[in-house]
This record gives structure tokens, C-alpha cells and sequence, in this order.
């Protein structure tokens, strides 16, 4: 199912990264990966449906201040809309 990710715990995610460095570590740690499911940047929103058995699935999008639709995505990250205007994505129980 897919949930909404608040900002402020990949901000804390930033923060702990930048508290280690500042403390002595001396080998740079590999970008995290995508979280699954709904999340957002600073200026964009996204659906990372992680699977591997290359299933699509069909999600429910909440827009702000106008209707919400359902959309088919397959594996991977799919870019949804500004983040001001997307609110969240969750599964809608099928595949398509």
C-alpha cells in the first residue's frame, strides 16, 4: 500500500547523513534510493512502485483543489505533478 512519506523524516535522513560526515567519517556514503511508494521532493511528487515481477498497478492520485484520478504505473519511479498540487497516491487494489 502506498503511503504518504513526510518531508521532515528525510530531512532527519539528511541531517543524521550530515552529522556522521561532520564527525570524522571519512568515506562518503552511496545515495539512498527511491523510497516506494508516494513521496516528494522539494518541487515534485512521485510514485515508486517497487516490485520484481514487473507488475503494473493502478494507483489513486489526490489533487489539490481539483478531482482525483486513477493512473496505471509500472516498475519504477513515475513523476506525478508539482508537489503544491499532488497531495498523495495511494494503491487502488488492482493491476492494469
Amino acid at each position: 500500500m502506498y503511503v504518504r512519506r513526510l518531508l521532515t523524516s528525510a530531512l532527519g535522513t539528511v541531517s543524521l547523513a550530515l552529522g556522521l560526515l561532520g564527525a570524522g567519517t571519512a568515506t562518503a556514503t552511496p545515495a539512498a534510493a527511491d523510497p516506494c511508494g508516494f513521496y516528494e521532493t522539494g518541487s515534485d511528487a512521485y510514485c515508486n512502485h517497487c516490485t520484481s515481477d514487473g507488475s503494473h498497478v493502478v494507483i489513486k492520485v489526490e489533487v489539490a483543489l481539483a478531482p482525483d484520478y486513477e493512473r496505471c504505473v509500472g516498475p519504477g519511479r513515475t513523476w506525478l505533478g508539482s508537489a503544491d498540487r499532488i497531495q498523495g497516491a495511494h494503491y487502488a487494489g488492482r493491476t492494469c
